[in-house]
């Protein structure tokens, strides 16, 4: 496990003076792509990717908006991006290179891309728009986040569900989707607290609408991602500090921690799909690499 150094590789970028920064700081949304190549970040409101290695990182968005949350195709050709140069978050499409990017939400809702289907023909993501009148939830839209989907080539956006999946993510068969959810107000930021409403982990069987609780602790388990098969990796409180834990599916009571940090929490977990792990921890983007825990 090792911090990602990385230099930016520009000169006249508004907002750094000017001047190319050595080690910055406070980096966020990190995401690896599915091959584990790339780790694209926002960084003051823009989209910037560096190699998993570390290296140089690039400007992917350069705009005086908000640019943030990216995702990865599972061909790791694309990113989908949230931005609010229109006003509100609405999801955006470009190319893993950069460039132009596309549109494809239009709501005056918060929308927050979270992944793609397994076909990559649409984005998943997560919004804050009214959930159905019949629903007990409803018009709590604040809270209760709903889950969208939208082609990528550009069409109408579909409701999926509206559990209040938040991280939500298809597993390999895109039968499954597991997600952390929400049952009422907490501060996402509160640390080391237990109560009625901290976040558990859960999957959804998309074909049989059946919904499996498979975290247990009384506190936070938080931004689960799937692993090989039933394995899944989340953040969790359980031992003092929020760090990286593994379970499966066949045995949840078989759980792992495969992080030790003590002060501060772990946060903004993403996968590759051949292990490479990312998250941020002090203001700092870590890699981690599955048979290398401990590096």
């Amino acid at each position: 496990m090792k911090k990602t150094l990385l230099l930016f590789s520009f000169l006249a970028f508004a907002g750094l003076n000017g001047r190319a920064e050595s080690q910055p700081r406070w980096m966020q949304q990190p995401a690896v792509s599915p091959d584990g190549k790339w780790v694209a970040f926002e960084y003051k409101g823009n989209i910037f990717k560096v190699p998993f290695t570390g290296g140089d990182a690039v400007p992917l968005t350069i705009a005086n908006s908000y640019n943030g949350y990216p995702i990865w195709s599972h061909d790791s050709k694309k990113i989908a991006f949230a931005s609010d140069r229109y006003g509100n978050f609405d999801v955006y499409l470009m190319n893993a290179s950069g460039g132009e990017a596309s549109r494809l939400t239009f709501n005056s809702s918060r929308d927050i891309p979270c992944d793609f289907s397994v076909d990559d023909a649409q984005v998943i993501f997560g919004t804050d728009r009214h959930d159905v009148y019949s629903s007990a939830r409803f018009p709590n839209d604040g809270i209760f986040t709903k889950l969208y989907e939208v082609p990528v080539k550009g069409g109408n956006s579909r409701m999926l569900n509206s559990a209040g999946m938040e991280y939500a993510h298809y597993n390999e068969k895109g039968d499954q989707l597991i997600f952390q959810d929400r049952k009422g107000y907490e501060d996402p930021w509160r640390k080391h607290h237990t109560s009625a409403v901290t976040r558990d982990i859960w999957t959804y069987n998309i074909k049989s609408n059946a919904y499996t609780k498979v975290s247990d602790f009384k506190g936070e388990d938080r931004e689960p991602v799937w692993g090989s098969g039933d394995i899944f990796y989340y953040l969790s409180e359980k031992n003092g500090t929020q760090n990286l834990f593994r379970s499966s599916l066949a045995n949840r009571s078989e759980v792992k921690q495969l992080t030790n940090f003590e002060k501060n929490p772990v946060r903004n977990l993403s996968r590759s799909a051949h292990g490479e792990f990312v998250f941020t921890y002090n203001g700092d983007i870590y890699t981690l690499t599955e048979g290398l825990v401990g590096g």
